[in-house]
C-alpha cells in the first residue's frame, strides 16, 4: 500500500511540474476539467450521480479530484467508471447517518 500512495504521489508531482499545483487536491476550475479526463462512461455517472444525489458543483469537483487520485493509484491516466463509482461511494459514506450524527 505504502508503494501504491508513493507512486501515485510521484505521478502527481510529474504531471503539476510545471504548474502551480503539486497535487489533485489543489486543483480548481479549468486545471481540475484539464488535468481530470474522464471516459465518457465515467463522465455519465458523474452527471447522473450529480443529479440524483442534489449534489452541488463544489461537491461534483471534490468527488472528480478523488477520482483523479483513484485513478493515479492505479496508473491510469485517465479516468474511469470504475475510479468514479469508488469515489462517489466514499462520498456516500462521508453523508452516512452515523457521520452525520458524530457532527
Amino acid at each position: 500500500m505504502k508503494q501504491l500512495v508513493l507512486s501515485a504521489r510521484d505521478i502527481q508531482l510529474s504531471r503539476y511540474r510545471h504548474t502551480r499545483f503539486s497535487w489533485n487536491s489543489e486543483l480548481q476550475g479549468s486545471a481540475l476539467r484539464t488535468f481530470a479526463k474522464l471516459e465518457r462512461e465515467a463522465s455519465d455517472l458523474l452527471d447522473t450521480t450529480l443529479e440524483a444525489l442534489g449534489l452541488s458543483m463544489r461537491a461534483y469537483d471534490r468527488i472528480l479530484k478523488i477520482s483523479r487520485t483513484i485513478a493515479d493509484l492505479e496508473h491510469s491516466d485517465i479516468i474511469r467508471f470504475t475510479h468514479v463509482a469508488e469515489a462517489v461511494q466514499y462520498r456516500q459514506l462521508d453523508l452516512s447517518p452515523v457521520n452525520q450524527e458524530e457532527v
